[in-house]
């Protein structure tokens, strides 16, 4: 699943490419994708003109210039992919959009995905994206706001991490490494974390989500315009690398269970206890 690093590298490439482009055309697929019917969505975003992309966790903003926001997430995995006028669409796409220049993008969701219409005026009632929490990104993402999402939390540290109530956009891949950086044990107590802990904490959290975004990304996961990051397994330190050694004891790392995921961790470096 694309997390905050794959996002907010394809909302800058769409705010760079898309900023001022007029919208000619629009093809729904799939009606279930969206969230008012098909005819009132086409009614709505035809004829107008983008005037920014942003991204907020797992979520891509596009602001259009009638006050409205169209709003993407990408769902389990998906292709996000812009296309010029000599270019080759994709064989299958649920959604495109073509601009008057003849230039647009079209989305293949693997799974499930949503393309929202949203008025500026009911952006705050929207449900999915409402109450996310600030992204890692934001300047508001200080240590100080940090410390007190963390006050009067009873639930484990991995839990907290992935609700994007708390923090928009981390979610089970990067939160392995992230852990890990802080040396803390997935189901350790929030409640329970040192003020040095808490720092560490925050600076992993910084550190592994700036990394991917500066290598474009999951070598998985497509950018805007169709090219693969460079964040490679081997950029991993203990994510997704069972039974290989640990990058700082040497102690193989395990796959464990941890509620309705699975966690990578140094039995060493992250003891639960």
């Amino acid at each position: 699943m694309p997390e905050l690093p794959e996002i907010t590298i394809k909302a800058r490439q769409m705010d760079k490419s898309l900023k001022g482009k007029r919208i000619a055309d629009v093809e729904v697929r799939q009606p279930k994708n969206l969230n008012i019917p098909v005819s009132e969505f086409l009614k709505k975003v035809k004829g107008k003109i983008v005037s920014s992309v942003s991204s907020k966790g797992k979520w891509i903003f596009i602001k259009l210039d009638s006050a409205y926001y169209m709003l993407i997430n990408l769902g389990m995995n998906a292709d996000l992919i812009y296309f010029t006028p000599k270019q080759k669409l994709p064989e299958k796409y649920q959604f495109k959009i073509v601009f008057t220049d003849n230039t647009g993008f079209t989305i293949q969701f693997q799974w499930f995905g949503y393309v929202h219409l949203v008025s500026e005026e009911d952006l705050g009632k929207h449900k999915l994206t409402a109450h996310l929490g600030v992204s890692p990104i934001n300047e508001r993402f200080t240590l100080e706001h940090f410390k007190r999402l963390l006050t009067n939390k009873k639930m484990g540290i991995k839990s907290f991490l992935i609700n994007q109530k708390n923090i928009a956009g981390i979610g089970n891949v990067y939160v392995q490494d992230i852990l890990f950086k802080a040396k803390l044990h997935p189901s350790r107590k929030v409640s329970t974390l040192s003020e040095k802990e808490t720092s560490d904490l925050y600076k992993a959290i910084l550190e592994v989500l700036n990394c991917s975004i500066r290598l474009g990304g999951l070598t998985y996961e497509k950018d805007f315009y169709g090219r693969k990051g460079n964040f490679t397994i081997d950029e991993f330190l203990v994510g997704y690398k069972t039974r290989k050694p640990c990058p700082i004891c040497s102690t193989p790392i395990e796959k464990i269970r941890t509620g309705s995921t699975h966690s990578y961790i140094c039995p060493e470096c992250q003891s639960s206890k």
